[in-house]
């Protein structure tokens, strides 16, 4: 029996976000990279380049999108001093801390030819930025061709 040969393939997501907590549905996006791939068995990550914006999984729906955002209020709020907003002035370091305390990547099992997801389990992008932003995921599949 032959030895599978790993690949890799790379795709990108293209987000224009308005600023504030913002939660971006991507399942749909990442399933079509990861059908496109031809890879049915490995794993596929998704990440954000930059130190404002994050990844995780919900269930997206808007009781939950309000939930997180006033959990990230609660955690991390917004009208409070942060040392990174007196050394640059932008407003933004509870975005930074925000997105530190999530995470920049998701990563999922792929099992014959799809993420492994739970029913209710949404890829989702979370901004975090107190702007609005182009945003550039990156998206990675690496594995056996399916």
């Amino acid at each position: 029996m032959p030895t599978p040969v790993a690949r890799v393939h790379g795709g990108e997501i293209a987000l224009d976000t308005s600023g504030g907590v913002e939660i971006h549905d991507l399942t749909d996006r990442v399933e079509a990279i990861v059908r496109e791939s031809g890879i049915g068995e490995g794993i596929v990550v998704v990440s954000v380049p930059g130190s404002t914006g994050a990844l995780t999984t919900i269930e997206h729906e808007p009781g939950l999108e309000r939930d997180l955002a006033e959990a990230l209020e609660r955690l991390v709020p917004r009208d409070r001093p942060y040392h990174h907003d007196a050394r640059w002035g932008d407003g933004n370091g509870h975005s930074h801390v925000r997105a530190s305390l999530i995470g920049p990547s998701v990563a999922l099992p792929v099992r014959d030819g799809a993420p492994v997801r739970g029913t209710w389990q949404q890829i989702v992008f979370v901004e975090l930025d107190n702007r609005p932003r182009r945003r550039r995921l990156v998206v990675q599949v690496v594995g056996a061709a399916g």
